[in-house]
C-alpha cells in the first residue's frame, strides 16, 4: 500500500534553527560572530551585509555591529533575529536595537558605500509586508553561507527566503531611511 503525501513548501516551523551552533545558542554568540566578522566587513562588506554604527544609549560611544541588510533605493531593511525559542519567549532585545530606539541617527556601511540615516521600527502592516518581500526576494552569495550556519544542510534560494521570513516573524524589523551623502 502506497501513501500519497502532499508535497508542501517547508516553513520556518519545519526548518528550526540549528541547536548545536555555538554562535546562535546564547546571547553572546551573535556578539562573538559579529566581532569576528567586523574587520573584514569594515574593509569590504559583502553584498547583503554591512556594518551598522549606533550611539550607545548609556555611554554615548560609537558601537559597530555586523548585520544582514537589504537596500531598496533610499531605504535599507535590517532585522534583529531571535534564533532560539528561549530568546523569542523572553523577548530579549539586542543592544543595537535599544541604541537605535534611544538615538535613531545611525551610520551604515554597505558595499555601495557609507551612509547616514535614521532608523525606526516597522510597525505599519503594509510597510512591513513590503519590507518582508524586498528582504526575502534578495538572495546574495554570502546568504548561502549564512543559511548553513542557521539551518544546516544544503542551502537553497527557497530555504534562504524562508529563513529571512522567519526572522521577520520572530525578530524586530527596522528600516533605515538613508540620507544623501
Amino acid at each position: 500500500m502506497t501513501s500519497t503525501t502532499p508535497t508542501t513548501t517547508p516553513t520556518s516551523v519545519d526548518l528550526p534553527e540549528r541547536k548545536r551552533n555555538p554562535f546562535f545558542r546564547g546571547p553572546a554568540g551573535g556578539r562573538v560572530l559579529s566581532a569576528m566578522m567586523l574587520p573584514l566587513f569594515w574593509l569590504r562588506p559583502p553584498a547583503g551585509f554591512g556594518v551598522l554604527t549606533t550611539t550607545g544609549r548609556r555611554t554615548g560611544k560609537q558601537r559597530h555591529k555586523c548585520i544582514h541588510v537589504i537596500r531598496d533605493g533610499q531605504r535599507a531593511f535590517v532585522v534583529m533575529i531571535r534564533p532560539t525559542p528561549a530568546a523569542i519567549a523572553s523577548k530579549r532585545i539586542a543592544a543595537w536595537v535599544l541604541n537605535t530606539r534611544a538615538n535613531p541617527d545611525v551610520r551604515l556601511r554597505i558595499a555601495e558605500g557609507a551612509f547616514s540615516g535614521r532608523a525606526r521600527e516597522l510597525s505599519d502592516p503594509g510597510e512591513r509586508e513590503a519590507a518582508v518581500e524586498t528582504y526575502c526576494r534578495a538572495v546574495n552569495p554570502f546568504d548561502y553561507v549564512e543559511c548553513v550556519f542557521h539551518r544546516g544542510g544544503l542551502p537553497s534560494r527557497a530555504k534562504i527566503a524562508d529563513l529571512h521570513r522567519s526572522w521577520f516573524e520572530h525578530g524586530v524589523a527596522l528600516v533605515i531611511e538613508l540620507e544623501d551623502v
